[in-house]
């Protein structure tokens, strides 16, 4: 299975911000959205990502006052990606290995999608969800 698959299911959607929006208005964005990372792009070239977790450890160490600084101050610059092709094996043990919990997908130089390690569980379920099935109704067809 590769990366691919996951993004069909979910969809090639993104939410993006741009390198000046406040951390502030990141995060409610994040809330309103129901999720843990932005990438932050300027017009088509990608900038970074910003994550819950970059906006925790900016908390940590700067306090309230990180709101209103830009997210370009706090996001990962330095990212690590994938293209549709790759496995999904692959994708989870990088997300392992990494420690980290989302995975940018570019097609042809383009940003294609935004893979989470939830999206990467639930597809692991689903393989494993068709594969009982498909043993259950092996055994039952050998009896």
């Amino acid at each position: 299975m590769t990366v691919e698959a996951i993004l069909r299911r979910k969809g090639p959607s993104v939410v993006t911000t741009g390198p000046a929006t406040s951390i502030k208005s990141a995060a409610e964005l994040m809330r309103e959205k129901n999720i843990a990372a932005l990438m932050v792009m300027n017009g088509e070239v990608t900038l970074g990502i910003v994550t819950e977790r970059d906006i925790v450890r900016a908390f940590a160490r700067d306090g309230v006052a990180i709101g209103g600084k830009p997210v370009q101050d706090i996001m990962t610059a330095k990212l690590i990606t994938g293209t549709p092709e790759d496995s999904v094996k692959h994708v989870m043990e990088v997300m392992t290995n990494k420690r980290i919990r989302h995975f940018p997908v570019y097609k042809d130089g383009k940003l294609a999608g935004l893979v989470s390690i939830g999206d990467v569980v639930r597809h692991r379920l689903q393989d494993l969800e068709l594969e009982k099935n498909v043993l259950r109704d092996a055994y039952i067809a050998a009896r």
